[in-house]
């Protein structure tokens, strides 16, 4: 019996731990697998491909398990033309961006989405921020600018085609927070891939493009892109993000761009420069300041609450 007792708990101990470093390698894998796939399909091509095969995907379970439904999308059709409009050019824009700039540091500048995620939350949503989290936000700024602003057009014209991207994908994000209260997860995620997949159909087709995937290899690798980078990377976000502290989780997260600096060093041989690093440092330090901000505030509060109930 007390062997039972200890033991059972162990499985609950390891699933958070397991869950973050899970997270962190397959959403580390955005831009990678968009330089894997660039010598293989037109960017606006890939993009497409892949956000139609989760919107397969899901489909299929959400079928099989009788929970989607077209309420969601009559009742929230304008709010999902939206985020999916911006997902679908933030997608566009940064599989495009993979030709000029390497994974690692694109994924640095996509970190720059939690400073636009203060800007939405202070001008728009109504959030306040304290004097530390304002400072992070202009620390990472300056890491952004150090990233962007350098000799050469071919990495800064990359960078602010991922500093744009990002904006694009904040703006989702604030969307998101605002008016979607209340949905069903499953319904959301599948009008989110499917209206995001009709505007990626948009772009290509404007652009010419429109055509199938030429060879078995492209085919693999759109099909496993689909599959780890929207179907299980999404899941394991929200499923992250429903047990962690906000402020732990968005912490956890800055971690990723060191892992896909790693795979792009692995599979491309890639590294960033020393002004990306030095860049990159900055941005990261600045997002972790602003996230850990509201923990040191709330530790700060909780020591002078017991010291007054002490005296």
């Amino acid at each position: 019996m007390t062997a039972q007792r200890t033991a059972s708990p162990l499985p609950h101990t390891y699933t958070g731990p397991a869950l973050l470093v899970s997270l962190l390698l397959i959403d580390s894998l955005h831009f990678v697998f968009a330089r894997l796939m660039l010598p293989h399909a037109n960017p606006f091509l890939s993009a497409l491909f892949v956000m139609t095969v989760g919107v397969v995907e899901v489909g299929i379970f959400g079928v099989v398990t009788g929970r989607l439904g077209i309420s969601t999308f009559t009742n929230h059709w304008r709010f999902f033309l939206a985020i999916g409009f911006c997902i679908g050019v933030s997608t566009a824009i940064s599989y495009s961006a993979v030709a000029l700039i390497d994974p690692g540091t694109a994924s640095i500048l996509n970190k720059t989405s939690i400073i636009y995620g203060l800007a939405f939350g202070f001008f728009w949503l109504g959030d306040r921020f304290s004097p530390v989290q304002i400072v992070g936000a202009g620390v990472a700024l300056i890491g952004l600018i150090i990233i962007t602003f350098q000799p050469g057009d071919y990495l800064r014209v990359g960078s602010l085609m991922i500093v744009v991207s990002t904006l694009l994908y904040s703006t989702h994000t604030a969307l998101t927070q605002r008016y979607s209260g209340g949905m069903d997860l499953l319904n959301f995620f599948f009008y989110r891939l499917l209206f995001t997949a009709l505007f990626l159909f948009a772009i290509a087709g404007f652009q010419g493009e429109l055509a199938l995937p030429a060879t078995p290899t492209a085919w693999g690798l759109l099909i496993l892109a689909g599959t780890v980078d929207v179907v299980i990377s999404r899941t394991l976000y929200y499923t992250a993000l429903r047990r962690l502290d906000m402020s732990i989780f968005s912490i956890v997260l800055t971690a990723g761009p060191v892992a896909a600096i790693l795979w792009s060093f692995l599979l491309f041989d890639v590294f960033p420069n020393p002004r990306q690093l030095l860049g990159g440092g900055v941005v990261l330090a600045g997002v972790l300041v602003v996230t850990a901000g509201p923990i040191l505030i709330r530790r700060r509060r909780r020591r002078e609450l017991v010291a007054g109930t002490a005296d």
